[in-house]
């Protein structure tokens, strides 16, 4: 046990004589989660448009009131053609088109249909779909208020037949942002890059300088290397963790609503296979530059893209959805995401605790054995 933590206590020496380490490890965490916290939004708070109105009666201006008085909508262009619409769409300067035909208030005054030409840069089709759902909207409430006008005008009456109302509430985010769903999210990938990283870069940084060679030929066990190389990585990982999440709370107001014990104990389960992911890395790697290039190219990106952080995996091609099941971001995102958005715990996310467990400590088993060889 003395000589582990005397390993321990080197690593730890060695960690506080290298300021770079230092900075990845405290202050580039915070950064990042800052960073992404803002960049990472999907949601469209305005939809730049461009309008075309060959009516140009009062009626029109009040039809394009309620667009703006929507909050959703901003006129950054008033066109005069449709050549003109055309340019500032391509030049992505609008997300929006609006043409309002030239009888669009007879047709509503004669109670005819009037249709009016919604045309959207669908090159980022998230941003589209939701523009053309906020026009939906505007245009089925103004819809409304016409008919309602009318009756009310000509004084008539209408039986009211039997209809079906929705009450929406919205559960564990009430504003559907999506800074909500993405931040806790990026405490599972901050983690991942802090121990995976520091792990592969740490051991080959030892290969290179050449202290491995004399740790191999000290009276040292090779399991008493590798628990006193791990561990002082696995407290650095915990250590990020409880700084991000306080600044997850002091930044961006998200709280931690279930247990912080039962976060801390998914992150311990997470935690083993970043460790051995960054072991078998360090196994293959001959020089620092390698095992940076091998860690985030093979193993980090697949794992963000595949584990749900931000892109529904229910959406993927079914072969791809059956890899997923192999990556243990994949579940740490379900637990993580579950306990400070949900308040949920060990009853609700067993299944997935399990199934993490048994990847890491598998991960973790394979990679010490190679790591145990390459030291015989």
């Amino acid at each position: 046990m003395k000589t582990i933590l005397q390993i321990i206590k080197k690593e730890f020496l060695q960690f506080s004589r290298d300021p770079k380490m230092f900075l990845m490890v405290l202050v580039a965490p915070v950064v990042q989660l800052i960073l992404l916290g803002y960049a990472a939004n999907l949601d469209v708070d305005i939809v730049h448009t461009a309008l075309l109105d060959y009516d140009k009666t009062e009626t029109s201006r009040e039809f394009i009131q309620k667009f703006e008085g929507s909050g959703y909508f901003e006129f950054d262009y008033y066109v005069n053609s449709y050549d003109e619409l055309q340019e500032k769409i391509d030049a992505a300067e609008v997300i929006l088109g609006l043409v309002i035909p030239k009888d669009f208030e007879r047709n509503i005054v004669r109670r005819e249909s009037a249709p009016v030409q919604a045309i959207f840069d669908g090159s980022d089709g998230n941003t589209a779909s939701i523009a053309a759902g906020y026009v939906q909207g505007v245009t089925v409430d103004y819809s409304k208020e016409i008919i309602t006008e009318f009756l009310d005008r000509t004084g008539r009456k209408i039986q009211p037949a039997g209809t079906v109302s929705t009450e929406t509430r919205v559960w564990y985010n009430p504003e559907l942002k999506t800074r909500v769903f993405m931040v806790p999210g990026i405490v599972g990938l901050l983690l991942m890059i802090i121990t995976l990283i520091l792990t592969s870069l740490a051991i080959v940084k030892e290969k290179e300088i050449g202290t491995l060679e004399q740790l191999i030929v000290t009276p040292i066990k090779s399991h008493q290397l590798l628990i006193g190389k791990l561990v002082p990585f696995a407290i650095l990982g915990f250590l990020s963790v409880i700084i991000i999440i306080s600044a997850m709370s002091l930044i961006f107001d998200i709280a931690v609503r279930g247990s912080t014990t039962f976060l801390f104990f998914a992150t311990f389960i997470y935690i083993l296979s970043t460790l051995g992911l960054g072991l078998f890395v360090s196994t293959i790697s001959k020089t620092q530059q390698q095992a940076m290039m091998l860690a985030i190219f093979v193993i980090m990106l697949p794992m963000v893209y595949l584990s749900g952080f931000a892109f529904p995996i229910e959406n993927m091609p079914e072969t791809i959805q059956y890899i997923t099941y192999l990556i243990p971001l994949r579940y740490f995102m379900t637990i993580i995401r579950g306990v400070i958005l949900k308040g949920i715990g060990f009853a609700d996310l067993w299944q997935e605790m399990l199934v993490l467990a048994f990847i890491g400590i598998s991960i973790l088993a394979l990679s010490a054995n190679r790591f145990r060889k390459k030291l015989d």
